[in-house]
């Protein structure tokens, strides 16, 4: 990818070439971001000539496999050695991918998957690196991993962050709020949490404690400064830096500073909240679970937003320990167990503040390792460290 201030005409931060700007997801219908009468417009050796630019590519490929049942473009749109990170489970084949989309087809036949918002950055050349916000709608109608079917619907977010060279996408990140689904569709989350674990824990894939997190060296501090080599932008550098001094630096009033007063916050199980003190609450609540827990953000990107301002995206990890009660109801009481927490966030900047943020977190992931970890202790297999 382009480095940091480095001037290139084939990446997100300039016009593109051939008849006008990548498309932008937020004031479109979809038939307008899935042209037929539209040439290309952005430099993309060995894509499919149907697709205009990159965010075209990721809409109408999602909606050709996912909407119009062609899982079979999974083929020409994913190496065959792609990997897929998700909060639950990795899948380390495309075969696995086109049989969880199969599964999912069949047990969820009525969703729809829209597109939110699409923040991305690369060139032809280096590779292209989407984070792709989806809402998901639907009704459980079918037998499968849910159980039998309840009919009641469901809405839920999942932000998929998707590294694509010439037409195949060789690694993903997913994270889908599924704990908002099955408490929506009027499942019970900790026997389908407990359902999730089993697997893993019939592997011998034990959640064991790694020990200390590094937020903190022994007895110092954190860092004052972080890390932003992974910024493109002196705009990601500033958002790498207050995103340490929040999380990592615990300086909660730096909210204040940083979001508007108005600020809209979209959240995990579908919560919609406004204003500062309800993302100082969100911010203060996961740290209130994970008190030792370090901010470790992986991959940063924006584009410049039709509504004024930017828009940027954050793929994070947060690991610690769950020891205190926070804003996941679910995990109920401490527990003491290793988490390690897997977050995407979009922040809508303008006027120099957080107009609007959406984070997505799957809290269900968080209750699998809990279980998966109690497993292993009732079977004697993680000694007691007294």
């Amino acid at each position: 990818m382009p480095g940091k201030g480095e001037e290139d005409t084939k990446t997100n931060k300039a016009p593109a070439k051939g008849g006008g700007p990548v498309l932008q997801v937020e004031r479109r219908d979809f038939v307008d971001l899935v042209p037929t009468d539209r040439g290309r417009v952005q430099p993309m050796k060995g894509f499919d000539p149907i697709y205009t630019d990159i965010v075209d590519y990721i809409v109408r490929c999602t909606h050709r496999i996912w909407d119009e049942r062609d899982v079979g473009l999974i083929y020409t749109h994913y190496t065959h050695n792609c990997v897929v990170y998700g909060a639950t489970g990795t899948v380390y084949n495309r075969e696995d991918v086109v049989h969880d989309t199969i599964r999912r087809l069949a047990l969820l036949p009525e969703r729809r998957g829209m597109a939110t918002q699409i923040i991305w950055n690369g060139n032809e050349d280096d590779g292209f690196y989407t984070s792709h916000l989806v809402t998901g709608s639907g009704r459980h109608t079918q037998r499968g991993i849910y159980g039998k079917p309840t009919g009641r619907s469901f809405v839920a977010r999942t932000i998929a962050d998707c590294m694509i060279h010439e037409n195949k996408i060789y690694r993903e990140w997913l994270v889908v709020d599924s704990m908002a689904q099955v408490k929506q569709i009027g499942l019970d989350p900790q026997a389908y949490a407990e359902n999730l674990a089993r697997p893993y824990f019939e592997k011998g894939l034990l959640a064991v404690d790694m020990g200390e997190t590094r937020r903190l060296i022994g007895q110092y501090p954190p860092e004052s400064e972080p890390d932003t080599s992974i910024a493109n932008t002196p705009e990601e550098e500033t958002v790498l830096r207050w995103l340490h001094e929040i999380h990592n630096r615990r300086m909660f009033g730096k909210i204040r500073d940083v979001y508007a007063p108005n600020v809209q916050y979209h959240g995990p199980l579908m919560k919609e909240l406004v204003g500062q003190a309800a993302v100082t609450h969100q911010v203060i609540g996961l740290y209130a679970t994970v008190p030792d827990g370090a901010f470790l953000p992986q991959h940063i990107c924006s584009v410049p937003c039709d509504e004024g301002g930017i828009k940027v995206a954050v793929r994070w990890l947060v690991e610690g320990h769950h020891m205190g009660w926070g804003v996941f109801e679910e995990l109920g009481a401490p527990t003491g167990k290793r988490l390690q927490i897997m977050g995407m966030s979009h922040f809508h900047i303008k006027g120099g503040k957080v107009v609007d943020e959406w984070t997505n977190i799957d809290e269900m992931s968080l209750l699998m390792q809990i279980k998966l970890a109690q497993m292993a202790d009732a079977a004697g297999l993680i000694p007691d460290p007294d």
